[in-house]
């Protein structure tokens, strides 16, 4: 009898996934090495680092990532279809990962995306790597859109927030799924942490230096202030502000999909880091994420070593 296949699904979470770098290495201590990977949003770059062998280069620039090193990759634009092009921090990407392409990787990979005009769900399989990631991580109405093949192109996770389907169709005997929204929704988004005003300061400078925002300095000021605020507030507000109404809506949406969709089609292993205090964009968090998705691992291990001796 042959060896089973192993599928690894690493779902969608914005920020919250960098739990997926520590689900990844907990597993492979355990000899867990899959051969098939499919990822959703944040977890296509997860899984593309994976499977290329770039993760540890990956873990090693995320756990530097600073909030000033947030605030500075985000190249604002006043008009568009995103608050964020998405360039700048995609060109840092490809400085820390070789791009190369998904038909030359040593296993088999394919991230999910949403085609904007018809719905229709994607499973992106060929071309350059960095444009299939770059393609599911684009967060409507925060990160623009990419055009591919004359369609527009957004985030996979408004139609399989963890793509076990994907898996099992690229012909995964056991499939084990990682879903960061279990338990975000009703889960107050933002941190509590503070944005130094020398830090808001410096980001304005060096962009007013490098020319990389495409508006004024007033215009800069006003941007990354209000970006300040919904990110990292300096007190609990009673009001909802932008960010806490577009990841409470993700919230709900990916919650309600992941459920409907694992019913349908479970995995044999479902691993559920508790990253419901991590907010959209706090990607600054990422060693606590990770110890999180290495503590995951370790609390299902009897459930593990069942799959496996099955």
């Amino acid at each position: 009898m042959r060896k089973p296949r192993i599928g690894l699904a690493l779902g969608s979470g914005s920020a919250r996934g960098w739990a997926h770098i520590g689900v990844v290495q907990a597993l492979g201590e355990l000899g867990v090495h899959p051969e098939i990977v499919c990822g959703t949003s944040i977890g296509s770059l997860v899984g593309a680092a994976y499977v290329s062998g770039q993760l540890d280069p990956l873990e090693a620039w995320v756990r530097k990532l600073s909030r000033f090193d947030i605030l500075r990759y985000m190249d604002f634009g006043l008009r568009g279809p995103g608050l964020i092009r998405g360039e700048r921090l995609m060109e840092r990407l490809s400085t820390e990962l070789k791009d190369v392409a998904i038909e030359e990787l040593p296993g088999q990979f394919a991230c999910v995306a949403t085609e904007l005009r018809t719905g229709r769900e994607l499973w992106l399989q060929e071309g350059r790597l960095m444009d299939a990631v770059r393609a599911s991580v684009a967060l409507p109405g925060l990160f623009t859109p990419i055009l591919r093949n004359g369609e527009w192109i957004v985030d996979g996770g408004l139609v399989n927030p963890v793509p076990v389907s994907v898996c099992r169709a690229l012909g995964a005997d056991l499939v084990i799924a990682v879903n960061l929204n279990g338990d975000i929704v009703g889960k107050h988004s933002r941190s509590q942490q503070v944005v130094e005003l020398d830090e808001v300061r410096a980001l304005q400078g060096e962009q007013a230096r490098s020319g990389g925002f495409a508006v004024s300095i007033g215009e800069l000021k006003e941007r990354a202030g209000a970006l300040v605020a919904q990110l990292w507030p300096h007190d609990e507000e009673q009001i909802p502000g932008m960010f806490d109404v577009v990841a409470g809506a993700l919230a709900i949406m990916q919650d309600r999909i992941t459920r409907s969709r694992m019913a349908g089609d479970p995995p044999d292993l479902l691993l559920a880091p508790r990253m419901g205090h991590v907010g959209l964009l706090e990607f600054d968090r990422a060693e606590e994420a990770i110890a999180e998705g290495r503590e995951t691992v370790q609390r299902m291990l009897p459930a593990i070593r069942h799959l496996l001796a099955s």
